[in-house]
């Protein structure tokens, strides 16, 4: 892939070779984003699980204490008072069948970051795991979001909570907020989401759990984090 020379110079700051503490690697992704925008900062581990089997998948939620820096933009399944619940509640698109014919079809696809079901539509909802799965967006009980009170999880959705689950290589991501959040926002959401990994961590795994961090920004350059930091991480912006 071919980098512009603002990503190239960006990069030069970076010292691949060297693990940078939470804060400093913080402070360096913010200084080294090259967009023009606000850019999100986001977080990759790569874990000593093996996502082949179902035991040592690492999935969750974690509501960050200082939000993503986006609202996030909630799609739905319910009807009658639990539709108009979810719609008090700020769900930007509510709906039952029309709306799973809809999706199904591949519309609208873009208009939504979060999918929220009852349990009486599953039956349904479950037929577009075609097209929200590779999405990371079918609805499921272990995250919250296929649950009786959609009002809830509107509002927590909405309030900064995120979701997470290793993928195929057994990488995790996860946003911690954007570059105009102060650093130790950026740490403090950081702290929140990693205690919430290692509470996760699989009986079945073995060895070294987080066996890498990176810190990174839209377009922006990878900073390589140390792993073996996992406490204290604001001790630093305090000394």
């Amino acid at each position: 892939m071919k980098r512009s020379k603002a990503h190239k110079d960006a990069a030069a700051k970076v010292d691949r070779d060297k693990l940078y503490t939470p804060a400093d690697a913080a402070k360096l992704a913010k200084e080294t984003s090259t967009t023009k925008f606000d850019a999100t900062v986001e977080v990759a581990l790569r874990l000593g699980v093996d996502p082949r089997k179902a035991d040592q998948i690492v999935r969750g939620t974690v509501n960050l204490p200082h939000g993503t820096g986006k609202t996030a933009r909630v799609l739905v399944f319910a009807t009658g008072d639990r539709a108009e619940a979810a719609r008090e509640a700020g769900a930007d698109i509510v709906g039952a069948d029309e709306l799973i014919d809809e999706i199904a079809k591949g519309n609208r696809l873009n208009e939504f970051d979060a999918v929220v079901a009852t349990p009486d539509l599953m039956g349904k909802v479950g037929r577009l795991g075609r097209v929200l799965g590779p999405r990371g967006l079918m609805p499921n009980p272990k995250t919250g979001t296929v649950t009786p009170d959609v009002a809830k999880a509107v509002t927590e959705i909405k309030g900064g909570k995120i979701e997470f689950r290793t993928d195929r290589q057994a990488n995790l991501h996860f946003i911690i907020g954007k570059t105009s959040f102060p650093e130790r926002q950026l740490i403090e959401n950081y702290a929140a989401a990693l205690d919430e990994v290692l509470r996760l961590k699989p009986s079945a795994a073995k060895g070294r759990y987080v066996k890498k961090v990176t810190f990174s920004t839209t377009m922006g350059p990878g900073v390589p984090v140390d792993p073996n930091l996992t406490r204290g991480l604001t001790a630093e912006l305090d000394a």
